[in-house]
């Protein structure tokens, strides 16, 4: 199977989005919002998104999360580490209702991403200061 980064990167947005068996409207939307407007994906087709999803899902059937991690982990340069981490908690706080299972597969990613307690925090209090509502 051939991944690039953006797959992978959507692959774990996806999978963030599963964490707590329920994808709502509100992951959705901010995933494809994200494809649409952040730099990582400028060349990316963005008409790819419904059907990398939908290999994603038949991914954690066969080979589950921590397959699917591992995968995206192998494609992924470090230093696009801390975006990775960073979608995947935009994804997990988009319906701002943040599960037990959401975050430990948010612990996990940040475990084998190797990303230190500092940015991750910096991460998830930036996310929480942008999806604050009044």
């Amino acid at each position: 199977m051939i991944l690039s980064v953006q797959d992978g990167l959507v692959y774990l947005m996806v999978v963030t989005a599963a964490a707590d068996r329920a994808l709502s409207d509100e992951e959705l939307t901010r995933m494809s919002m994200l494809v649409e407007r952040l730099p990582i994906f400028r060349d990316y087709n963005r008409d790819r998104l419904p059907a990398v999803a939908a290999e994603c899902t038949d991914l954690l059937s066969g080979i589950g999360i921590e397959g699917v991690l591992e995968l995206v982990i192998s494609k992924l340069p470090e230093h696009l580490h801390d975006t990775a981490y960073a979608l995947a908690v935009e994804i997990a706080a988009a319906d701002l209702d943040v599960k037990q299972e959401e975050l430990r597969w948010l612990e996990m990613v940040r475990d084998a991403l190797d990303i230190d307690r500092l940015t991750t925090a910096a991460i998830e209090v930036a996310a929480r200061a942008r999806l604050r509502k009044a």
